[in-house]
């Protein structure tokens, strides 16, 4: 009897028991389950090396591309205006160009005080400086466009350019090119501020996700396969009229833009890759701490790279545009040589004026000319 009465208590006892220890384990699991949970996500994921890599790499570097390409820019301005006068729609695109450029190099100071320390410039310069990056990047974009589309003018269509490519004409459309760049370059300058983060004050952008999308897209849209597409299509009709004519002044008017062309693609490409995959780094597997480090270090080494590219264009003028070469040469015995000589401003003057009267284009070749 006393067996048949201890079988209930018996049962319950062990009920009792496993309901405890079944609680006791959920509770070890949700807690390990948490832990886990802060550990992977609610961490902060620290990038020191790629903070160090910027503090060491783009000072010096930025200081570097900024001295040689304001020095080369400038040259290209004063060139244009002293020696050519801007007497073509090519040499006002050309002058915009260079432009883009000095507003692209303008803000390089800063990013190297920046990359070396905190913010310290305030919102105001933060979002100004961030304007004037994009604007002079799609600047260039877009004038580099309209000198290939002026090639091919010249070349394919050579009547009808006689009509269309005036210095009025330039003026109005690089005007119009200018009212672009600066509404393309509104979400960057709109999403950009400085404020404290992790104890220090940054200047960066804080883009919600559908206009972060945008942005890239426009980027890679305006900033890789819109040129191509320009380039693809210009190029195949000036080398189809190129093989027909054989005329060599064509083949040199076509070489100076096709080679900025191509040098922009090679400087910029990496760059615009690099954001495609950090805007959408989930889709391609690369969110984990130690991917977006890499992303992080690559966003850095390819921009720089892009950035270089603002003192590049000089480079070319001078060891592809003959022409440059001839105007640069009579700049320096105009304005530089004759003051370092003053006992022979008469030798300088009349080398120059020598030099200007032998390389004057003719009317045929001002039809096909690069400007530079």
């Amino acid at each position: 009897m006393e067996d048949k009465d201890m079988t209930p208590q018996i049962i319950h006892n062990i009920l009792s028991t496993s309901h405890s220890l079944f609680s006791r384990s959920m509770q070890e699991l949700s807690e390990e389950a948490t832990t886990t949970y802060d550990y992977d996500y609610s961490e902060p994921c620290h990038k020191p090396s790629v903070q160090q890599l910027a503090a060491q790499l783009l000072p010096p570097l930025y200081s570097l591309v900024f001295i040689s390409g304001f020095v080369g820019n400038m040259l290209v301005i004063l060139i244009l205006i002293s020696c050519k006068k801007l007497k073509s729609m090519t040499d006002i695109y050309l002058f915009n160009l260079a432009i883009s450029d000095l507003l692209f190099l303008l803000t390089l100071p800063f990013w190297a005080h920046y990359a070396a320390n905190e913010w310290v410039f305030g919102n105001i310069m933060c979002m100004l400086l961030t304007g004037l990056y994009h604007i002079g990047y799609f600047g260039g974009i877009f004038f580099i466009i309209l000198l290939t589309i002026d090639r091919y003018l010249a070349i394919v269509h050579a009547v009808f350019a006689l009509k269309a490519r005036t210095v009025t004409f330039g003026v109005i459309t690089s005007g119009v090119t200018w009212v672009v760049a600066m509404f393309a370059s509104l979400p960057g300058v709109i999403f950009t501020k400085s404020q404290e983060e992790n104890s220090s004050r940054i200047c960066s952008p804080y883009f919600p996700l559908i206009w972060k999308i945008f942005h890239t897209i426009m980027r890679n849209i305006l900033g890789l396969v819109l040129p191509l597409l320009v380039m693809v299509i210009c190029y195949s009709g000036i080398l189809h009229t190129l093989l027909r004519c054989r005329n060599e002044k064509r083949h040199r008017a076509v070489r100076l833009i096709f080679a900025i062309m191509i040098v922009y693609f090679l400087f910029w490409t990496p760059y615009n890759i690099v954001l495609l995959l950090t805007t959408f780094q989930e889709f391609f597997g690369l969110s984990n701490c130690e991917s977006t480090s890499h992303l992080d270090q690559a966003m850095q080494v390819t921009e720089t790279l892009g950035m270089t590219h603002c003192c590049i264009n000089p480079i070319i003028y001078a060891f592809v545009g003959e022409k440059f070469r001839r105007y640069l040469s009579v700049f320096f015995r105009k304005h530089i040589t004759k003051h370092l000589c003053k006992q022979c401003p008469v030798f300088y003057r009349e080398t120059a004026d020598r030099v200007s009267s032998t390389y004057t284009p003719s009317t045929g070749d001002q039809e096909v000319s690069v400007g530079l």
